[in-house]
């Protein structure tokens, strides 16, 4: 593994990098709450086994804390196999990559299949629809806290009532989700939860610290303390892999090679083969509603220190 100070180094050279491309995307604009933020703004994380983290930020600010938003679908997926083991989850929830975009009710409106897979609105509504009647939002915050190594994780109350005043899309969602003999606890407390898993608000670092634990086989090397079981771990991280990135997750795939997955508050949490954990922060999304900055900045250190996962020798054209 690199040292602290040459991966300190690769981190700034990956925001100087990445920097040049936020101007190319936009903040999301369908949850008001989220158009406060600073579009430009871009921080990145490493926290490695050894509980020494590398920082850089390109704002001048320090550890921005913002809501994890999409990322919460990983929690959910990992709550949901914890409580109702991998038969059960996959029976209403797929394993495929979708193809369309995260809210997309197409394909599940014109057919009688299950959502494509847990990472994506309508199969994370159903994950939290198996856990809602199981653990509560605060045992739900307190775990998270627990993986993101961040005590002050908490739920941002004005994100939270901003996505509840616009929930429509989500709302239709879970109904024909629920038409369809799929949700398995109450509709409306489901996505209640769903909500406000969303709505969890942590940093950068904290979403190091979660992808230092999926990178670990679900031990936090931390506190030593086993979080998650082994083949959870290895469910999330092929998932996040091919279903991570929303429709981009296949050109991700090939041009970084790195387990993520994204939210549309800027955060991205990535699990190396190499032991470590990434957080990014980046407003600006792409196309796809994807960090467009943090997918320079892994794509840079994925070439850069050879992190890809099908990496071999370093031929590959960056």
């Amino acid at each position: 593994m690199q040292k602290p100070a040459e991966l300190q180094q690769a981190l700034r050279e990956a925001i100087t990098y990445a920097s040049r491309y936020t101007k190319d995307g936009q903040v999301a604009s369908y949850i008001p709450e989220l158009c406060k933020t600073n579009p430009s703004a871009l921080e990145a994380c490493i926290s490695l086994p050894d509980s020494s983290i590398c920082e850089i930020f390109n704002t001048g600010r320090t550890k921005t804390r913002f809501t994890i938003q999409s990322i919460s679908k990983v929690i959910a997926l990992i709550l949901a196999l914890q409580t109702q083991g991998i038969e059960y989850v996959f029976s209403k929830v797929g394993m495929e990559p979708s193809g369309d975009p995260f809210n997309s009710l197409m394909k599940l409106e014109t057919s009688d299949e299950r959502p494509f897979n847990p990472l994506i609105n309508t199969g994370a509504i159903v994950t939290t629809s198996m856990i809602n009647s199981e653990i509560s939002f605060k045992e739900i915050l307190a775990f998270s806290g627990e993986l993101l190594g961040d005590a002050d994780i908490s739920l941002n109350e004005a994100v939270y009532l901003s996505e509840n005043l616009h929930s429509a899309r989500n709302r239709s969602l879970a109904y024909l989700l629920a038409s369809k003999g799929l949700m398995t606890s109450d509709v409306d407390q489901s996505l209640d939860l769903y909500l406000r898993m969303c709505s969890m608000e942590s940093n950068a670092a904290g979403l190091a610290h979660m992808g230092l634990v999926l990178s670990s086989g679900g031990v936090d090397p931390v506190s030593g303390k086993q979080l998650i079981e082994g083949w959870i771990v290895r469910v999330v991280q092929t998932l996040m892999m091919t279903c991570g990135m929303y429709d981009g997750s296949g050109e991700f795939a090939v041009r970084v090679g790195i387990p993520s997955k994204s939210g549309v508050g800027g955060g991205i949490v990535a699990c190396t083969r190499q032991g470590f954990g990434i957080g990014i922060y980046g407003p600006a999304l792409d196309s796809k509603g994807n960090s467009i900055g943090g997918i320079r900045i892994l794509e840079y250190l994925s070439f850069f220190l050879n992190l890809h996962g099908f990496a071999q020798d370093s031929d590959w054209k960056f």
